[in-house]
C-alpha cells in the first residue's frame, strides 16, 4: 500500500453500522430487565400491603379482622376510629412526646458520633485502638441485661419514673453511632485535609465544625434517619418507665391492644398514626439523603 492509500484509509470515515442493528441489542437488554422489574414490583407490593391492610381494618369495625373473605377495600370508619383512638389512648400527647424523645436523641447521637468517629478515625491519642475496642464490645451486651440497674438509677437516684428524660438521657450516646461514623470518616475524610487545617493554624474544634461536618453530611444524615425511627418504634424502654399519662406513641399503642377484649380497628388506627409521620419524614428527607450518599461516593 503506497503512502497516499495509507493516508486516505486513515481519513476516511468508519463504516456506517445497520440502523437495525443499534438497535437489535438494546432491545433484548430491555426484554432481560422484566424479571428484574417485575421481581421489585412483586417486593414493592409485598412491602406496601400490611400498611394497605392496617388502613382496611382500621376504617372498618371490629369484624372486619375475622371475616372471610378478607375485606381488601377500605371502610367508611376510619375518621371516626381515628378520633376514638385519640380520645381513649392519649395519641395527642403520645406524638408530642415521641417527636421530643426520637428529636432529642437523633441530634444527640448525630453530633456525638460524629465528633467520636473523627476522633477515632483521623486523631491520634494514647489507647485509640483499645478505647475504640471497648466501645464496640458494649455492643455486645444485651440491653435487657441492663434494664433493672437502669431502671433504679433513673426512678431512685434521679426520680425520673414516668418522665421523658428517663427515656432521652440513657440513649444520647450511640455506640453504633460512634462504629458507623468512625468507619465512614476514615475513608471519605481525606487525612491531608485536616493537616491542610493544621497548618493554617485552627485549632481542633474548628477543623471538626469546618471540614469534618460537611464531609460527614451523607453519613450523619443516613445515622440520622436511622436514629430516629429505632426511637420512634422504641416499645421496651419506653413501656416499663413510662405510663398512659405520659406515653410514647408505642406506648400509647400497647396500652391500646391491653384489656380482655382488644378492639383490633382502634389498634391498627393507632398504628396508621404512629406511621404516616414516618412517611413524610421519608417522602421530605428521603431524597436529599439518597443524593448526599451518592455524592459521598461520587468524591470517595
Amino acid at each position: 500500500m503506497t503512502l497516499v492509500q495509507q493516508r486516505a484509509a486513515v481519513a476516511a470515515p468508519p463504516p456506517r453500522r445497520d440502523p437495525g442493528s443499534r438497535h437489535r441489542p438494546r432491545s433484548a437488554r430491555d426484554r432481560g430487565r422484566w424479571p428484574v422489574y417485575a421481581l421489585l414490583g412483586t417486593i414493592v407490593l409485598m412491602s406496601v400491603f400490611p400498611l394497605y391492610w392496617s388502613v382496611v381494618v382500621s376504617s372498618r369495625d371490629q369484624s372486619a379482622i375475622g371475616r372471610y373473605p378478607p375485606p381488601l377495600v377500605p371502610g367508611g370508619n376510619l375518621w371516626d376510629n381515628l378520633t376514638t383512638a385519640f380520645e381513649q389512648g392519649n395519641f395527642g400527647l403520645a406524638l408530642v412526646n415521641s417527636t421530643i424523645v426520637a428529636g432529642a436523641i437523633t441530634v444527640s447521637v448525630v453530633l456525638t458520633s460524629t465528633l467520636a468517629g473523627f476522633a477515632f478515625a483521623k486523631l491520634r491519642f494514647r489507647a485509640r485502638g483499645a478505647l475504640f475496642t471497648l466501645v464496640v464490645a458494649t455492643m455486645l451486651v444485651p440491653t435487657q441485661l441492663a434494664i433493672i440497674p437502669l431502671y433504679i438509677m433513673v426512678t431512685q437516684w434521679f426520680g425520673w419514673a414516668n418522665d421523658l428524660r428517663g427515656v432521652i438521657v440513657p440513649a444520647l450516646v450511640s455506640a453504633f453511632g460512634v462504629f458507623f461514623m468512625r468507619q465512614y470518616l476514615s475513608s471519605a475524610l481525606p487525612g491531608e485535609l485536616v493537616e491542610s487545617g493544621r497548618a493554617d493554624g485552627a485549632s481542633t474544634w474548628r477543623i471538626y465544625w469546618n471540614i469534618v461536618l460537611p464531609v460527614a453530611r451523607p453519613g450523619a444524615a443516613v445515622l440520622g434517619l436511622l436514629t430516629f425511627i429505632t426511637y420512634w418504634n422504641d416499645l421496651f424502654w419506653p413501656l416499663i418507665l413510662l405510663n398512659t399519662r405520659n406515653p410514647t406513641v408505642q406506648v400509647a399503642i400497647a396500652n391500646t391492644a391491653s384489656g380482655i377484649e382488644v378492639d383490633y380497628s382502634l389498634v391498627l388506627a393507632g398504628t396508621v398514626i404512629a406511621t404516616f409521620p414516618m412517611l413524610i419524614v421519608f417522602l421530605l428527607l428521603g431524597r436529599q439523603i439518597i443524593g448526599g450518599i451518592m455524592q459521598g461516593a461520587v468524591k470517595g
